[in-house]
């Protein structure tokens, strides 16, 4: 009996040493290099910052590198392109948002599968998206410029970082919420959009809290409304767009992680740990609060669910607003 314990436990340790003198690695806790994380948006957006924040607190936590690369253009999709191909490693991840979810309607042909391509590893940020318009705007709340809209259809303006993008489209499922035709001022980014609402050439902007947060606190823009059930304490005079007349308008802005495909999904569990014991930590929740954000709570399987659900309702925007495919 004793003789046979000891063969059983003899015989893998045996096996080891021959895989030892032969050179082969015992495999390596992940991570163990440097990862790479692509924002396909400039820098400074909402999504370059908050993924920068939670890059820093993924160095802190696993003693490797996090290192957030813009690679803008093309909606996106030159980014997500490079990651798309990218090995499916772990070690070249994509920040995205909702836009990633307007593309099956900005572009007749993705170079990759919009449904398979990537594996949804977990949200950082939910935020309110809200009605803006400069601070001595005529509109003094939401239903003096909505009773105006449907009076004076196409007359009332709105600015966007060009056809297409997220905030056209959050822009146009609010003018379908409020029942309203509103005119469209496409510019060739976001930054040049909010440069039109604050010089006066657009009416309104739909945007999330955070790119409305330093105009707002600079006293440049005024908030009609902001999305979901209850005020942010970063903006407590602004009423939710139910408060405000237009209950149907409840849409939220995200920002998360994917992978490529076929990313080994223990990589793939521990980075959505990672990412949760980030969001958990004070400083993080105080980061997002002061955006008026609340931090994600999704796992991966729920994650990919919302960004299906989230494709899918796009579709009825998109037809309705009939948004041309590029």
């Amino acid at each position: 009996m004793l003789h046979r314990a000891f063969s059983r436990m003899a015989a893998p340790l045996a096996a080891a040493t021959v895989l030892a003198g032969l050179g082969v690695p015992a495999q390596a806790a992940y991570p163990d290099k440097p990862v790479r994380i692509v924002v396909p948006n400039p820098p400074g957006g909402a999504v370059d910052v908050v993924t920068r924040k939670v890059a820093q607190k993924l160095t802190q936590q696993t003693g490797q590198s996090f290192v957030v690369e813009n690679k803008p253009g093309a909606s996106g999709t030159i980014g997500t392109t490079q990651v798309v191909n990218a090995p499916a490693d772990g070690y070249t991840l994509l920040a995205n948002d909702n836009s990633y979810t307007t593309l099956p309607y900005v572009f007749k042909k993705l170079n990759w599968d919009h449904q398979t391509a990537l594996v949804p590893i977990a949200p950082f940020a939910f935020s309110p998206v809200v009605v803006g318009v400069k601070a001595d705007s005529r509109f003094k709340d939401l239903q003096s410029l909505v009773s105006y809209a449907k009076a004076h259809p196409g007359e009332v303006t709105f600015g966007t970082g060009g056809p297409g993008s997220s905030p056209h489209f959050a822009a146009e499922a609010f003018q379908q919420a409020a029942g309203i035709k509103l005119m469209h001022v496409p510019y060739k980014g976001a930054g040049e959009a909010m440069v039109g609402l604050l010089g006066g050439s657009v009416d309104l902007l739909v945007v999330s809290t955070p790119t409305a947060l330093a105009p707002v606190k600079g006293n440049q823009m005024r908030l009609l409304g902001i999305s979901g059930k209850r005020r942010v304490d970063v903006f407590p005079n602004v009423p939710t767009f139910a408060e405000a007349g237009v209950p149907a308008f409840s849409l939220f802005n995200w920002s998360g992680l994917a992978a490529p495909k076929g990313t080994p999904s223990e990589v793939i569990a521990q980075l959505q740990a990672e990412i949760q014991k980030a969001l958990q930590a004070p400083d993080m929740k105080e980061f997002l609060a002061k955006m008026g954000s609340q931090p994600g709570n999704l796992d991966s399987p729920a994650f990919a669910q919302l960004i299906q659900r989230e494709t899918a309702q796009w579709a009825t925007v998109a037809q309705k607003a009939n948004i041309e495919k590029q």
